[in-house]
């Protein structure tokens, strides 16, 4: 089952982990983006549902311990080659997660793993799409706060 070049999209999963105010993000060790900074996630496999594959992939990932929360949204990742070919469709369901232990430790498909603050992400140079999820979730987070 490739990735590249897909016969149809394939069902991914992203997690917006919250950790003091801070979002975690991961540096890809593979294609597509290698080397690019990311939420962490993957590929949902058969026989998991969403919340076994995103628990999984942030396990395998990060080695974080976190409450998975809701869902924050839906995207459709979609990449053309230089010949207007598919080359990439990816549906992400990303979802929202509470730091609970550890301190994160790349692993799996990531390189590196930091913190960093959700009002400053433009060195990470994150796809517009997460950009837009983090602050879809940010903005859920402080409209949930009760005063």
């Amino acid at each position: 089952m490739s990735r590249q070049y897909p016969d149809y999209p394939r069902v991914g999963v992203g997690a917006v982990i919250w950790k003091d105010g801070y979002v975690l993000l991961i540096r890809r060790a593979a294609e597509p983006r290698k080397g690019s900074w990311s939420l962490p996630g993957g590929m949902q496999l058969l026989g998991e549902t969403l919340a076994e594959a995103v628990m999984r992939e942030i396990r395998e990932e990060t080695s974080l311990v976190v409450n998975l929360g809701e869902i924050v949204a839906v995207v459709d990742l979609i990449d053309h080659d230089s010949k207007g070919v598919v080359e990439y469709h990816f549906t992400v369901v990303d979802f929202e997660a509470d730091w609970i232990l550890g301190e994160p430790m790349p692993g799996d498909d990531a390189s590196e793993a930091i913190w960093v603050d959700p009002m400053h992400l433009a060195p990470y140079d994150l796809p517009q799409k997460q950009q837009e999820v983090i602050s879809k979730a940010l903005s859920r987070r402080r409209n949930s706060i009760v005063l």
